[in-house]
């Protein structure tokens, strides 16, 4: 086995499945896996492991994927093109798939995808330093988030309010549906500390305590929470800069680090210093006013974590 790579919490059970591949949804008990050596992919049985059927790609390495219902697959890699799959369903199990359509804009590999059905929303993260907004529905281009500093590493979007965010190594990139840039901020201040893997608390589109909650490759689960903050700033009454009659301030919406948590401070209260990456996260809707995030990592671990008003604890 090998990393974890997503993470499905049900009311009785948790559904966890390794890196390059993605269960099927709803839950069927089928998956879609990819990054074979001849470039194929395959959907198979998660309980039997069984593969029930393959289809081979040219489109050439497939680095991601995405699975918004059981009859659509999208998926996207090194040949920079983002293949969106009609899947055909046979007695409730996949048999093969067709592209419906490609999707060009990138202009080198893509590295991450993330889908809303709710907002008709397909992102996709790619090394030429952008994003790019889908509509899952018309299969069209809608906007582009540019300014990242490198290649992004992570992407999510909020169910409820359509908010996205983007990551690139330690650094982290809040928009809106409309390409906006809300608020921009980097998860810690030490080295090697890229974000891998980053999910939204997702209670009420009003709720100030829903959170964005990263996993990173020091073996850190950092929640940070989105709040009005005052700006001050300097402005003379003829809109010159430097008068300090002009002093006045402004509101920017603010991302804010409220809490870091390893394995090691589980037991100890102490940080451990060899904690393995954080490959996967996941919300469940199903405790009363919390939030369960379960995360895996590079042993397969899975650990339990109620955050509740932004405190988060194990149990």
């Amino acid at each position: 086995l090998g990393p974890v790579g997503q993470i499905l919490c049900h009311e009785k059970e948790v559904l966890v499945v390794e890196k390059n591949r993605l269960l099927m949804s709803p839950p069927s008990g089928c998956f879609f896996s990819w990054g074979f050596p001849d470039n194929s992919c395959a959907f198979g049985n998660y309980a039997t492991e069984k593969v029930l059927s393959e289809s081979l790609c040219d489109w050439g390495e497939t680095l991601c994927a995405a699975c918004p219902n059981m009859t659509t697959v999208i998926t996207a890699g090194s040949s920079t093109v983002v293949c969106v799959w009609e899947v055909a369903v046979s007695k409730d199990k996949p048999s093969h798939m067709k592209l419906r359509q490609p999707l060009y804009g990138h202009t080198d590999a893509v590295t991450c995808l993330a889908v809303s059905e709710g907002h008709s929303l397909i992102v996709s993260g790619s090394r030429d330093l952008t994003c790019i907004l889908w509509d899952l529905e018309e299969l069209s281009y809608v906007t582009q988030l540019a300014g990242h500093e490198g290649s992004i590493s992570a992407l999510a979007i909020n169910d409820l309010t359509g908010e996205i965010v983007s990551c690139v190594g330690p650094l982290l990139y809040l928009w809106n549906m409309k390409g906006q840039l809300l608020a921009s901020t980097g998860t810690s201040s030490g080295p090697q500390t890229d974000i891998l893997c980053v999910s939204f608390t997702q209670q009420h589109e009003w709720d100030s305590r829903n959170v964005i909650v990263t996993g990173c490759t020091d073996g850190i689960i950092r929640v940070g929470s989105l709040y009005l903050g005052i700006v001050k700033w300097m402005c003379s009454l003829d809109g010159s800069a430097g008068s300090a009659s002009g002093r006045g301030k402004s509101w920017r919406r603010c991302l804010v680090l409220c809490r870091e948590l390893s394995r090691g401070q589980s037991v100890s209260q102490r940080r451990s210093n060899d904690s393995p990456a954080i490959t996967a996260l996941a919300m469940s809707r199903y405790r009363h006013r919390a939030q369960t995030l379960n995360n895996g990592n590079d042993c397969i671990l899975l650990c339990l974590i109620t955050v509740i008003y932004t405190k988060a604890h194990y149990y």
